[in-house]
């Protein structure tokens, strides 16, 4: 029992970062609607800068901050391809382009970082907050599950509570009526791809140490973010927040069990494929009645 507690809490950290990566990506859909399945390989442009520049001697906390700029960079360059050429393209085309993206993204980010070659990440926050139930809490995993409540209330506050973020509702309704009443689409769609980038980056960056340290790997944790996301329906930011945090936590409980810690990374296939057949079930007993 106090092993599967303790690794339950060991999964905070990753729980705590699907969690941002789900509403990070919810965030998108909801504004500019684009399922966007580039959202952690943007982060891990940003924190292989990081790691390039401390490997080259350069201090820890300038780096982080260039690693930001970069995540940032590289997520406003996907925006303006999003919103140039496809705004007005269908939701399941914006999702194939975003896949297109990742693939092309991994590649290059592979061939950049040496592929497989091994890297070292620094450790931005080490040490334990408190303990919980006698389990050591670490201040990575409080650092993470922070950023993944302060994001959710802000977004929540900014579309429901803003001006501008009535207008970018709007925006992902009907982008060319949008502009057409005087919104700066462009401009507003490309701060949600920043913005998002920026805490993206800094989430992996405080799970990378626990991670293989491999553009590819970091790249793939989109998938528990879509499988969080999934959970929230891409609509309710809180859900999503939830289910994150839940699937960090099994996760972690999971690799305690010989039988099945192998197939650990399997679960958010597990999570997207139950949300997708409970949706279709609603859809079957609609149709029924």
């Amino acid at each position: 029992m106090d092993a599967l507690l303790t690794s339950a809490v060991a999964g905070l950290t990753a729980g705590g970062t699907y969690a941002l990566l789900g509403v990070c990506a919810v965030f998108t859909y909801r504004l500019v609607s684009v399922v966007n399945f580039t959202g952690a390989a943007i982060g891990t442009a940003g924190t292989f800068a990081l790691i390039a520049l401390t490997e080259a001697g350069y201090p820890t906390w300038p780096s982080v901050l260039a690693g930001i700029l970069v995540g940032t960079f590289v997520g406003v360059a996907i925006g303006t391809i999003m919103t140039r050429w496809f705004a007005e393209s269908s939701a399941s085309t914006k999702a194939a382009v975003t896949v297109a993206l990742l693939v092309g993204l991994i590649a290059v980010g592979l061939r950049l970082t040496g592929g497989q070659h091994p890297h070292v990440m620094p450790e931005l926050f080490p040490g334990s907050a408190f303990r919980l139930a006698g389990v050591e809490v670490t201040i990575a995993s409080v650092l993470t599950i922070g950023l993944a409540v302060l994001f959710t209330v802000l977004s929540d506050l900014f579309l429901n509570r803003t001006r501008v973020g009535l207008h970018l509702r709007a925006l992902s309704d009907r982008p060319m009526a949008a502009e057409l009443l005087g919104v700066k689409v462009q401009l507003l769609s490309l701060l949600v791809w920043g913005l998002t980038g920026a805490f993206t980056t800094f989430a992996l960056m405080i799970i990378a140490p626990q991670r293989s340290p491999n553009f590819m790997t970091l790249s793939l944790l989109v998938v528990p973010a879509l499988a969080a996301a999934l959970v929230g329906l891409f609509r309710s930011f809180w859900l999503t927040l939830a289910g994150g945090i839940l699937l960090g936590v099994i996760e972690g409980m999971a690799s305690t069990v010989d039988s099945i810690s192998q197939y650990r990374s399997a679960i958010p296939f597990l999570v997207v494929l139950a949300v997708l057949l409970w949706s279709q079930r609603e859809a079957r007993w609609d149709d029924a009645r």
